[in-house]
């Protein structure tokens, strides 16, 4: 049976939680799937980096205490991301790290670096998919391996690959789609009579928004992911800058309960569609919405998008937005799509 190696580049909630599947569940996994997986390398901003080529120890580095680091057993106290990432012996890279929106590192570095040295990518992170997409995916196929993202616009929810495998033979002209839970969750707390400031924090108290909510508040999370989706499925080749954002810290309550009134539901929207000419319009902003919309139900940190096709109209698919587990499984989900690839490959 084939067993791909791992590198996990970040250890926090995605790729801890993939790793305490591999290790909990490694063999019922393997029989289900018909392939095995093993972590050779790991590295992390508090942990430092870990590599072996025989498989690392996984529930000893999941049980570390409280001030151990991988140097503590046979590793470094330095993440050295590059010397990692290029040098170990993993055919995969499950890139989860942070990334910077304006340019997508260190993520697209992390991503770059795989590539170049052979080895497939999968990768949580909107950056380098919405800010260097083409570029990555042309070093991929230039070097005979995957780059997969399904989990950078829906967590586990697969949207990518379902439009791509289960629409065959539609046209996708538009979607529209809630693409951050954080925001639809502060805006249904405002529908319930909070204020935006105590919504976020109370937001922010649940885990669903960061210290600083700007992404999420701001709409530049969305943003990113409307980029992706435009690119990747209406086959546009836009940039950041031609994705309109507002985000909801203009959305009043007195405005919420105005919409209420009207039988109208107040949600961020992120949106593309191409138009008579070709070109793609896309835009992220608040709408209210009639209670009858297919997303005007949606709720808490539930993520949808509605496609406009020609054969069947509008057609929506929705599931998790966020969540460690979830986000894991579209790695995971990843992974299974490079075996198959690898698979027909190898029967062509």
């Amino acid at each position: 049976m084939k067993t791909y190696d791992l590198a996990l580049i970040g250890f926090g909630g995605v790729n801890r939680t993939l790793a305490e599947l591999i290790a909990n569940r490694g063999k019922e996994l393997s029989s289900e799937l018909g392939f095995g997986l093993r972590v050779v390398a790991i590295t992390d901003l508090r942990l430092g980096s870990l590599m072996n080529a025989d498989g690392i120890d996984l529930p000893l580095v999941l049980g570390l205490g409280q001030g151990e680091t991988f140097a503590d057993h046979g590793g470094s106290e330095d993440t050295n991301n590059e010397a990692v990432i290029r040098t170990c012996t993993a055919d995969i890279v499950c890139e989860a790290t942070f990334t910077n929106p304006e340019d997508g590192e260190p993520a697209v570095s992390h991503v770059r670096w795989a590539l170049e040295s052979g080895k497939s990518v999968c990768t949580t992170n909107k950056g380098p998919v919405a800010l260097q997409g083409p570029e990555l995916s042309a070093l991929a196929e230039m070097n005979g391996v995957h780059f997969e993202f399904e989990g950078a616009v829906m967590s586990g929810t697969p949207v990518i690959r379902l439009a791509r495998k289960m629409f065959a033979g539609l046209t996708i002209s538009g979607f529209e789609g809630i693409l951050n839970g954080t925001s639809n969750y502060v805006l249904g707390r405002m529908e319930a009579g909070m204020d935006l400031d105590d919504a976020i924090k109370e937001a922010q108290d649940l885990g669903y928004a960061e210290a600083n909510p700007a992404a999420d508040i701001e709409g530049y999370d969305v943003r990113l992911k409307v980029l992706i989706l435009a690119n990747q499925l209406l086959g546009a080749d836009i940039t950041l800058q031609d994705v309109s954002c507002e985000g909801i810290s203009s959305v009043t309550r007195g405005a919420i309960e105005d919409a209420a009134r009207q039988g109208l539901r107040w949600k961020l929207v992120g949106s593309a569609r191409i138009t008579p000419s070709g070109s793609v319009m896309a835009s992220v902003k608040p709408v209210a919405l009639p209670l009858d919309h297919g997303l005007a139900g949606i709720s808490g940190a539930t993520n949808a998008v509605s496609f406009t096709t020609d054969l069947l109209g509008p057609v929506t698919v929705s599931g998790p937005g966020a969540g460690r587990v979830e986000t894991a499984y579209a790695l995971l989900s990843d992974i299974i799509a490079m075996h198959a690839a690898s698979k027909v490959a190898s029967h062509a």
